[in-house]
This record gives C-alpha cells, sequence and structure tokens, in this order.
C-alpha cells in the first residue's frame, strides 16, 4: 500500500525526468548511443537533419511530436483512465530536453557513456516508475499494439520495438555506439529494477529439520526474529514434516545457517532472496 502523500509523486516525475533528460541530453546523443525509446529515435533524426536544419531538430520537439499522435490513441483506445500521469511525465521530459543545455560529460569516451548513461538514466527511470508513471513513447505504443495481438506481451512488444530503434542507430551512427548502447540498456533495466525493489533486501530461508523446536528457539533467542511452521508431507518417505520459515537481514543469513548446523547438520536448508519486507525488525510500509 502506497502511503506516500501525493504531491510526492509528482516530485518523483519531476525528478525522475530531469535526471533521465540529463542522461539522453548530455551524455547519450553527444555521442550517438541510441538506446531504443522514442528518445532514441529523438537522437537519429537530429543527427539526419542536421544538414537541413541549424544542430538539427531539437530533442524536446520529437519526443513531443512523436508522443501526441500516441496519446490521441491511446485516448481513443484505451480511454482517458489510462493515460494517467504519463501525460504529465511526457511533457516533463520534453521540459527538461529543452532547458538542460548539452554539453558532452563524458567527453566522447563511449564506456563512461554506456556505464554513467546507463546508471543515470535507470535512476531517472526508476523515480518515474516508483510514481506510478511512465513517459510515454515505445511504452505505451507497446501496450496499445498488445491489444490486438494478445498472445505477446507488453515486454515481449516493447523489445523489439526498442530493437528496431537500436537497429537503425546502428545503421546512421556505426558499429561501435550501437554496441555500448546495448550495455548502456542493460545497466538501465538492472539499476530501475533495484531502485524499484529497493537496494536492500533481506533473506528468506526455509529450514527443513526434524529438530525444528530447538531450531526454532535458538533462532528466536539469538538472532530475535520470530519463524512460522508450515506443515509438510515427505512425498517419499510419507512422513510429516514441519517447515521452518523465517525471512532475516542479509548479514543475519551467515549466523541463522551457522545456528541450523550445530543443531541439525543433516537439516535442509533453502535461502533466497526476499525483496520489500515490510512489518516489524524491517521496512516501515
Amino acid at each position: 500500500m502506497n502511503s506516500r502523500p501525493w504531491y510526492v509523486d509528482y516530485l518523483f516525475i519531476f525528478m525522475g525526468t530531469g535526471i533521465m533528460a540529463l542522461a539522453i541530453q548530455c551524455i547519450f546523443e553527444p555521442i550517438g548511443l541510441v538506446t531504443g525509446g522514442f528518445s532514441g529515435i529523438a537522437i537519429i533524426i537530429r543527427k539526419m537533419t542536421a544538414g537541413i536544419v541549424e544542430g538539427g531538430v531539437p530533442l524536446w520537439l520529437t519526443n513531443l511530436a512523436l508522443n501526441v499522435p500516441v496519446f490521441i490513441a491511446a485516448l481513443i483506445i484505451k480511454g482517458r483512465k489510462f493515460l494517467g500521469r504519463t501525460v504529465i511525465g511526457t511533457v516533463l521530459l520534453s521540459f527538461w530536453l529543452y532547458v538542460i543545455p548539452q554539453v558532452d560529460l563524458t567527453q566522447g569516451d563511449y564506456m563512461l557513456s554506456a556505464v554513467f548513461g546507463g546508471v543515470i538514466t535507470g535512476i531517472g527511470i526508476g523515480f518515474v516508475l516508483l510514481a506510478k508513471a511512465t513517459t510515454g513513447g515505445t511504452d505505451m505504443v507497446s501496450a496499445l499494439i498488445q491489444k490486438y495481438v494478445r498472445h505477446y506481451s507488453v515486454v515481449q512488444i516493447l523489445q523489439v520495438i526498442d530493437g528496431m530503434v537500436v537497429l537503425a542507430g546502428l545503421y546512421v551512427f556505426g558499429l561501435k555506439p550501437a554496441l555500448y548502447a546495448i550495455v548502456a540498456i542493460f545497466i538501465t533495466s538492472k539499476v530501475s529494477d533495484a531502485l524499484m525493489e529497493g537496494m536492500k533486501y533481506s533473506k528468506a530461508a526455509f529450514i527443513i529439520t526434524d529438530c525444528y523446536k530447538e531450531i526454532a528457539d535458538a533462532i528466536m533467542t539469538q538472532l530475535d526474529r520470530g519463524l512460522t511452521g508450515l506443515d509438510a508431507t515427505g512425498m517419499y518417505s510419507g512422513d510429516k514434516k514441519t517447515v521452518l520459515y523465517c525471512v532475516v537481514a542479509k548479514k543475519e543469513i551467515v549466523e541463522l545457517k551457522d545456528i541450523v548446523a550445530k543443531i541439525d547438520p543433516k537439516a535442509f536448508v533453502i535461502v533466497t532472496d526476499a525483496r520489500e519486507v515490510f512489518g516489524e525488525g524491517f521496512l516501515e510500509n
């Protein structure tokens, strides 16, 4: 449940779009890294129109011009509710692209552009997604197309569209920028996912043991963590089992495994990542 005040979400959109525009305008565009999306198309158009219009068609103008027909189509096909905060995100991204001056922050270094551009873009996208918004573009195009080809997911369609944009960038800028653009896309997705899921995560442990009472008492006493006993049946032996389920901080998992090993060396333990853990002893909701 989201307990943030409404204005915090709009602050996230404002910050996120600004961060994204910084990466596009000052890292990707100067070096010709086309990372997909309408921003990538805008970079290509700017390059191709440089001989027609002084400096080429501005990124903000192309981004806005491409999104307008998409918004009209979305309004007709999906209705007003579908657009939501996406309109605000798109307008703000175009605004930031207009006001942020173009400065080559990485001085033509492809590796720096791919790494830092990917990180900065991922942070910006993460803030926008945390506010339950998008910046339109190929995300919305994919959602509209998926309405008519339901055997494909929105993500699959998005990958195809963005892949086509990257290929267009390969044709315009060459192989080297295209390869580094793929690196930037990978980093962007990892950073935005980490921001959405939380950089801090916990560990969840399933413990199958005959000494479940002793292990549960030791964990509750030494780690001050609660456990849940799950009734289970061994499918091979048919024996009834009590499986312990416990969530601990990442730094506590080593101590938990030590406790289990000392009490029952034959115990079967499964450890997995647990993200966004809310409740007593963890993040507040």
